[in-house]
């Protein structure tokens, strides 16, 4: 594995953080927080002419022809600005499934629209089940002329504002719960669809989607019908090694409040950071995040490499979901608890360690996907 950034992605990591300096300081994430939407139009159009939206799609679809490890690079820096516009179901779990798994109509059709930063796009999974299992899997599909969508997705992210989802549904009852699930590309204004906003903690725009008779064109299939769980997989798959990088990011940031805070409070004549106590929490904080750093470069390096390890995927969200929270947690005791408030920054880095926790499968999900690899597992080749 290569540790060096290349020149592009040197350049990218330095011409986003003075982006999110820019256009997106920490007054704007609260703005956005309790704006009904989440969503800023000018924002958006900025990024689409930086690139962003395309930035992994191919030039003849009007992208930029980047490679995965240069998104990791990319949602690491947003996780350091608590991002919250509609990028990751965008770019993440819609266009790149659209990219390796749509036909080619769908790609000249769909693909240079997010490019150009014209569409939001998002992904609906998870049921009232809550899980990223097939199982969990019930929204029915039933072929008439076209497929009508009946049932509830929960937790989609941001489908109040999206142009399109990426609806996974039971096309057909299988003893095999990974057989029958069909992916279905759905127009947002579709009739038939209700969207209402879930109130979390994070103000991520989190919905509930209810799909009451929703047509939907036999073309708008993607990939192969009763094989969907196979695009299922690569979005959780590639989708996980970017939010892990997000979480990564928000982690150092955090890392970096405490160690701040640490040399400038004053107690006892003295900055609290030449006290034991502080320093060993903020040296443990440190080697988790290098520790982490690691695994989520590693996974990115696979992915793009066209080797992707499900065992260190997994690894990699496992260890986000415990190192993000952790490390808030102990940067939040390192300021004396006050960091919990609102007030501070440090609290919108906080109230994302749940939401981010789940997204994507909770540590649970992940360890146990973990645990299935072990069977298989080579320790001179840690990818199967």
């Amino acid at each position: 594995m290569e540790f060096d950034f290349n020149e592009i992605q040197d350049i990218l990591k330095k011409t986003a953080r003075e982006f999110m300096t820019r256009y997106y300081p920490r007054t704007v994430v609260r703005e956005l927080e309790q704006d009904p939407t989440g969503f800023r139009d000018e924002i958006w159009k900025e990024m689409a002419k930086l690139g962003w939206q395309g930035w992994i799609i191919p030039e003849e679809y009007n992208g930029v022809g980047g490679e995965f490890l240069d998104l990791v690079v990319l949602f690491e820096e947003m996780g350091r600005a608590c991002f919250l516009l509609p990028f990751f179901p965008t770019v993440a779990l819609c266009s790149l499934p659209i990219l390796e798994y749509g036909t080619t109509e769908q790609k000249e059709k769909i693909l240079p629209k997010i490019a150009g930063g014209e569409e939001v796009w998002t992904f609906a999974l998870t049921e009232p089940s809550a899980t990223h299992d097939a199982s969990g899997v019930e929204l029915r599909a039933t072929l008439q002329d076209d497929y009508i969508l009946d049932g509830t997705k929960l937790f989609v992210p941001y489908a109040h504002v999206a142009d399109c989802l990426l609806v996974a549904a039971r096309t057909d009852r299988k003893e095999n719960p990974e057989e029958g699930i069909t992916l279905f590309i759905v127009d947002g204004k579709s009739p038939g669809i209700n969207t209402e906003i879930i109130p979390t903690t994070a103000h991520d725009k989190q919905c509930e989607v209810r799909f009451d008779n929703v047509r939907v064109p036999k073309d708008n299939v993607l990939g192969d019908i009763d094989n969907g769980w196979e695009v299922v997989e690569f979005i959780l798959q590639r989708g996980s090694v970017l939010k892990s990088a997000e979480m990564l990011g928000g982690a150092q940031v955090a890392l970096d409040m405490a160690n701040e805070y640490a040399k400038e409070r004053v107690q006892f004549d003295k900055p609290i950071g030449s006290y034991q106590a502080i320093q060993f929490k903020l040296a443990n904080m440190f080697i988790d995040c290098q520790a982490f750093r690691y695994l989520v470069y590693e996974a990115g390096w696979q992915v793009t490499e066209g080797s992707p390890s499900n065992m260190v995927i997994s690894m990699a969200k496992a260890k986000a979901n415990e190192i993000y929270q952790r490390t808030c947690t102990e940067a939040i005791k390192v300021h004396g608890a006050i960091g919990f408030t609102e007030e501070l920054d440090l609290g919108l880095y906080y109230r994302r360690t749940k939401a981010f926790e789940f997204a994507l499968g909770g540590t649970g999900f992940h360890r146990e996907r973990v645990a299935v690899e072990l069977e298989d597992y080579d320790p001179l080749f840690l990818r199967r």
